[in-house]
Order: C-alpha cells, then structure tokens, then sequence
C-alpha cells in the first residue's frame, strides 16, 4: 500500500472551518445570554480553567465552540492576554467571604454551623423525561428560612490552630505586583507556593479529579477528610490611584481545606478556584496535602500533576497528534523496508 499526502491547501483549510462554523449556525446575543443563564456551573468551570472571571465572555466563548470545553477555555485564555493589568485587588480572606455554602466532614458542630446552601448531594438522580413530552419542569419554591446563616463565617483551619490541632501558616506579606504570577512567568521546580495554587486553580476539572481520586484511592501517601468545603462571592477590593479603596464587584469562589492526621498534629491541604466547582478544589486540595514527601515520578508528585492537569497544553500536545505527520512516518516506513530487505538478505535458501 502506497501513502500519499493529502493535498487541498488553503482552501480546503477555510472550507473545512466554514463547515464547521455552519454547523454552528448564527451567534446571537440572546443565544450567549441563554448558555449563561441556563448552564451556570458549566460557564464557571470554563472562567476557572481560563483564570478569567466574566460570564459573558465564557459564555460567548462555548457558542462559539459549540460547548467543547478545551476550545472555548483556550479562546478565553488567549483573549485574556490582549487585555491590560490596571490593578490588582487586596487580598480576599476567608472570614470576608459572602457565604452561600459551607460544610464539614470533619465536624458535626463547627463555628457558625454548617450550611447546605446550594446542592444535590442528599437528592434522588432522576432525569425528567417528562421534559421531552412538553410537560414543563418546575423546581419547587426555596422556603425562608426561620433563622438565616450569616453571610460570613469563620475559617474553620483558624479554630483548629487556636485548638492546637494544626500549625496555621505564616501570613504571606507579598502583595501587588510583586505576587507570583503563572501567566507571567514560567513554572519551575520546586514549585513557588503561590505558583502551585494558581496551577491547581486554572487546571483542568477531569484531569485534577483523576489524580485526586488515585490518591483517595490509596496511590498517595495521605487520606484526606474534607476539613471544610466553601462556596462563595469574595468582594474585590481595588485601590484607586488617588488612594480611594472601592468594590470592583463580586466574584464566585470555592475553595476546600481537607486534612489528614500525622503524629499529634492534622496537615492541611487547600485549593481555591473562580466559580462553584467542588469536585474540583477537593480533588486539588488532595494533591496538595498529597504532594510533600511524595515519589518522584508518582501521581501526586507536584511536577507531575502541575504539567498533567494543565488542560490547554495538554490537549494541545495531543490533538496534535491528527495533524499532519507525514515525512516523520514515511521515514519510519522506509526504516521498517530496509530492516525487512536485510533481514531477507541473510536468509539462505532452502536446500532441495
């Protein structure tokens, strides 16, 4: 069998990006506003992923995509780039967090209680086929609650170092332009600390929850118990050049602290990400509590699992793979042909 390159050149090129984009059919401004308002979590998995938090954006971008979530991540990612830096904002805490959910499985009884917020963790999975029938699905009405939460809560890692269970870390005093930055600088090893959190933040949800779940599994060296699970808005406090501080806007953020027991003290692993995605930042928080003392070369050794989860790069390198490779596989052809007629050479033939 012969194998020949295919030829069709530029044209073939733009003919075969129109068909897609026909497929698409037209973009308009109502079709973005109904992704964002009918796919919330999807829209804030894709503005973690890309590290820049604006729905619309997000939203325009999975259109445009048709939903295929590397694509759009990297159309957000890439438009991020074009856009100036004006500020950078104070840093969010814990305690300053407006708070829709937040829980323990470490605690029953923990400062401020729990709270469910938001979820369906204790529902029943049941597709409503009835949908498909035009008979409409209507959510049933949130009642009010008789004693609401408050909207902030104490950190829950801050209770159990005033209770000696933990070491609490030592504030970082970096601030400004002076923080680390990952889309600014390169990721190097042994990884700077603010550097691994931005990683785990902006990775890619599927390849984090991979790993994660290998090292839930008993493929890293540490069990993690989810300490506390946290969906919120954090106000982003910016300073005006005259010296004014003012509110930016709210921004949506989950962040997960789970915890393990070694020797008389708990060690701690955190992440945060932009958007509501909890099997996220518990399976990011698993790595980092996973990842001192780890074997080189295991899953949850940091450098394998910050280049690993990096999903733009590493759905990249492998649609790659479907462009064209031509002269590096007629060489291996032409490699395999000659061993062939060697080996043929060497063989006697048979006596009669």
């Amino acid at each position: 069998m012969a194998y020949v390159a295919t030829r069709g050149g530029e044209r073939a090129i733009e003919q075969s990006q129109r068909l897609f984009r026909e497929e698409m059919g037209t973009i308009t401004a109502a079709r973005v506003a109904e992704i964002r308002r009918a796919m919330p979590y999807l829209i804030d998995r894709v503005m973690g992923e890309a590290s820049l938090y604006d729905e619309d954006l997000a939203a325009l971008a999975l259109a445009q995509t048709g939903g295929e979530l590397y694509e759009a991540v990297l159309l957000l990612r890439s438009w991020r780039t074009t856009q100036p830096r004006l500020a950078v904002a104070e840093p969010v805490t814990q305690d300053g967090l407006f708070t829709h959910r937040r829980i323990s499985a470490a605690f029953k009884d923990i400062p401020g209680g729990q709270v469910l917020g938001p979820t369906l963790d204790y529902a029943h999975r049941i597709l409503a086929t009835e949908v498909l029938s035009d008979q409409d699905y209507r959510p049933e009405p949130v009642e009010p609650a008789a004693r609401p939460s408050p909207a902030q809560q104490p950190s829950v890692a801050a209770w159990q170092a005033e209770n000696d269970l933990l070491t609490a870390a030592e504030p970082d005093k970096t601030a400004g332009n002076d923080i680390p930055d990952i889309t600014r600088e390169p990721l190097l090893f042994p990884s700077k600390r603010a550097h691994t959190l931005q990683s785990l933040a902006r990775a890619e949800t599927g390849g984090v929850l991979a790993l994660g779940y290998a090292a839930q599994r008993g493929y890293g060296q540490a069990h993690p118990t989810v300490n506390e699970l946290r969906l919120a808005e954090g106000e982003v406090m910016v300073k005006h050049p005259r010296g004014t501080t003012f509110s930016a806007g709210r921004v949506k953020i989950s962040q997960a602290e789970v915890v393990n027991k070694k020797g008389t003290q708990l060690e701690l692993g955190f992440a945060a990400t932009l958007g509501w995605n909890e099997v996220k930042v518990i399976a990011a928080a698993t790595l980092d509590l996973n990842s001192e003392g780890a074997p080189k070369g295991s899953a949850t050794e940091e450098e394998f699992f910050l280049y690993h989860t990096e999903g733009v790069e590493s759905s990249g390198f492998c649609i790659h793979f479907k462009l064209p490779h031509y002269v590096t596989f007629q060489s291996s052809l032409d490699a395999m042909r000659d061993a062939k007629k060697k080996k043929a050479a060497k063989i006697p033939e048979p006596a009669e």
